[in-house]
Order: C-alpha cells, then structure tokens, then sequence
C-alpha cells in the first residue's frame, strides 16, 4: 500500500515539476510552440485608461444591450485599425432601471499620450453608400471609370445605407473573383432590408463607398442581395482589400458618447508596481513556509511542496487561459496563497487530533483529512461565492482581484486533498521512533 502512494506521489511531483518547466520555457523564445507570455493589465504595462458616458436616452431599453454591444464593437474595431496591442474594451451599467447610466471603458496597452489615445476613440469617419446621380454625371460629361477628380461625391446621391447599419467587414477569399481576395460585408437587420430594397431596384449600376467624401470603391449591383451580406469583387490585392475592410469597419458610433475621465498610466510606473507586487508575494511566501517548517516539521515541509506545487499550476494557469494580471489580480493572487496555507493548517490540526485519540499515523492521515474537509469545504465556498458576486457586480479592477483569488481558492482546495495527502502517506512512517518524533513533532507520531 505504501508503495502505491510513494508511486502516486512521484507521479504527483514529476507533473509539478513539468508545470513548473513550462512556465520556464515559456517565457524564453517567442518563436516556440510553448511561448505563452504574461498578459499585463493597464496598471502594471502602462498606457491610456479612458471611461465614455453612453448618451441611451433616445434608446428603448430593449435596445440599450445591444446597443452598448454595438459601440463596443465599433470602437474595437477603430483601435485595432491603429495597432494597439491587445485593447480591453467593456460595457459597464451603473445603477438599475431607467436611471442607470451605462459606460465604456476603453483600456489601452502602451498608449501613454492621451490626445493620441482621444484621436484613436473620437475618430468618427463618415461611411456612406451611394448612387450614381444621372443627371449630373450628363451634364458633366464625366466618365467615373477614367476621372481624376478627388471630389467625385457631388456626382452622387444618398442611398440612405450608411456606416450605421453594418455590422462588419472582413477579408474573403471565397467571392468568386478571377484575382485576388473580396471583401464580404454584413449588415444589421435594417439594413440588410434596406440593401435588399437598392440592389432590387439598382441591378447594373454601381453603390459606391464613401469614407470622409472620399470616394474608395463602386462595385457594380450584379443580384439582388436577400441575407444581407455583399460580396465586393473587384481583384483587389490583399493590402487593398485589408484597407477596404478597415474603412468599412470604422462606421459611425451607434450610441452617442462623451468622455467622462481619463487616466494615464506610464510604463515606469506599471514595473515598479510589478516588482513591489512580485517582492510581495515572494516575502509573504517566504515568511509562511518558514512558520509551517519550525511549527510543523516535515508535515509543513509537505505543505510547501503543495504550495510550489499550487503556485506553478496557477501562473500555468494564468498563461494559458490567459488571464490579465493587474495589480489587483496579484494581491488577489497572494491572497489565495494564504488560503492554500490555511487548509493545510486545517488538515494538520485536525490529524493531531486523530493521533491523540489512539490512531496510528496512517489512519489518523486519513480520517484528519475526511473530518476536516466539510470545513475546508464551506469556507473555501464562502470565498468562491464572494468572488462571484465581485466579479459580477464589480469594475474591471475588481474584476481581476476576484478572478485570481476565486480561481485560486479553486486550485488550493484541490492542492491541500490531493497533493498534501498523497505526499503525507508516501512517507509511511507508521510508528513512533526518535526519527519520527524528530521529522513530526511529538504532535505527529503514535
């Protein structure tokens, strides 16, 4: 029996120890299949923290949801345009009801001048879909397809389809084209009735696509368009194309938003916070490791090597989801370290007493940790239902505390049953000897 829990065991720390090399390894070479690096909040890479006020008065509140969804969209798009590494942008309602105010806030990563940041968000181009208008284009005697002009946008007319009523764009390489890729373009319920109705009454002229007044394509009306989704052909290469579908995706914002606060946050100062926050945990850790050796000898020996084993599966953890770490999910982080030490505590005390009530070592390993775990149990789900209800109501910063510290509290409990208990009976001490009382403490050994 013993043999199978050393052999458990084995197979327990050589899994720990391969977690832990992934983390190693992962950091190193970019180009590796392992790379996974750390995804660094606002608070700790530096950049630009701005919050919009949503004007959702005009809106019916059956619409503000998707409305809110759609902004967030629109706005997306427009930061990805400019190349800013990975944007966290989010709805947030304050407050219930009619009188609840609902917001944007728009996170970006390595942005730290604040009028760039403004011009990235407040950047409201005007995306149009036109006809050609007839009379005009006569009287000018203008060819479209050989005029140089750049003001093309007097020689048509509104087709009343605009920015507002496309849901996205995206490079397709499946329209048909003799060369090169397309662009598929879907729009929202109206407008999709809307296109249905000028492609109907439109076949053989051009719609043509304004950005600004600026004329960038008029793809020839070849069918008439039922789901809501025109292919535009025209063997573009793929810059063209990649170009085409970031001007159709820069359409105006669907919800009225006015700028409320902002917040720069340097570089400099997110990797002192990193490092104070670093320098935390690992003091924290130190000092409770030393407490569980001298207090609990080789027992609390065990448990450290369950809290390696809990810290290399959560930064595992963190890389892989991944999960963005911001100041708050750090201490939420170091937090749940304490948790993790607490169970132990727990199961120790408790296995103490199973010894003083005459059992030997094995027995009282496993009774300790069957009697204590309801306790384990309702606690550690106290604290899980508390990060719930943080994550749920709470702001993006909250949300990162209660993250880490949830998804920790989760982990520890699985650390404290099976690793601390499987390592505890491999060692197969069964008996009382100057060596056992030594290694466990009077406390420990019967």
């Amino acid at each position: 029996m013993i043999s199978s829990y050393r052999l458990i065991a084995v197979i327990v720390l050589v899994v720990g120890l391969a977690i832990g090399y992934f983390n190693y390894i992962s950091q190193l070479d970019s180009q590796s299949v392992f790379f996974r690096p750390w995804h660094l909040g606002l608070d700790l890479s530096g950049g630009a923290h701005l919050i919009y006020q949503a004007d959702t008065q005009s809106l019916l509140p059956e619409n503000v949801n998707e409305s809110m969804t759609a902004l967030r969209d629109v706005i997306e798009n427009r930061v990805n345009v400019f190349g800013v590494s990975e944007p966290i942008i989010q709805t947030e309602q304050v407050g219930f009801g009619a009188e609840a105010l609902h917001r944007l806030i728009v996170e970006l990563p390595g942005v730290t001048d604040i009028e760039e940041a403004l011009r990235l968000i407040d950047r409201t181009p005007e995306l149009e879909f036109k006809l050609e208008d007839d009379v005009k284009i006569a009287e000018a005697n203008l060819d479209l397809s050989t005029s140089t002009s750049t003001d093309l946008a007097s020689f048509f007319i509104a087709s009343g389809l605009d920015g507002r009523l496309v849901k996205r764009a995206q490079v397709d390489f499946n329209t048909g084209a003799v060369e090169g890729p397309g662009v598929l373009v879907e729009f929202n319920k109206d407008g999709a009735e809307l296109l249905s109705q000028i492609t109907k009454d439109n076949l053989g002229r051009p719609l043509a696509i304004f950005l600004d007044g600026e004329l960038k394509s008029a793809p020839i009306i070849r069918d008439t368009i039922t789901n809501g989704q025109a292919v535009i052909s025209g063997n573009f290469s793929i810059e063209e194309a990649k170009s085409l579908v970031r001007d159709l995706n820069l359409g105006a914002l669907p919800v009225p938003i006015s700028l409320v606060s902002t917040q720069t946050i340097g570089a400099t100062l997110g990797e002192r916070v990193f490092a104070q926050g670093v320098w935390a945990g690992l003091i924290g850790l130190l000092i409770v490791s030393l407490f569980m050796v001298l207090w609990y000898r080789l027992p609390g020996l065990v448990a450290v090597v369950a809290l390696a084993f809990y810290i290399a599966l959560m930064l595992a953890l963190f890389k892989l989801i991944p999960v963005t770490l911001t100041a708050a999910g750090i201490a939420g982080f170091i937090l749940s370290i304490g948790i993790a030490v607490d169970a132990n505590v727990l199961i120790f005390e408790r296995i103490k007493e199973e010894l003083k009530s005459g059992e030997r070592n094995r027995e009282a390993i496993k009774k300790g940790f069957a009697r204590s775990w309801p306790s384990i149990r309702d606690s550690n789900l106290s604290s899980i239902i508390s990060a719930i209800i943080l994550f749920w109501f709470g702001t993006s910063l909250i949300k990162g505390f209660a993250l880490t510290f949830g998804l920790g509290v989760i982990v520890s409990m699985f650390t404290a049953i099976v690793v601390t208990r499987t390592l505890l009976l491999a060692l197969g001490f069964e008996h009382k000897n100057k060596l056992t009382t030594f290694l466990f403490g009077s406390g420990f050994s019967k």
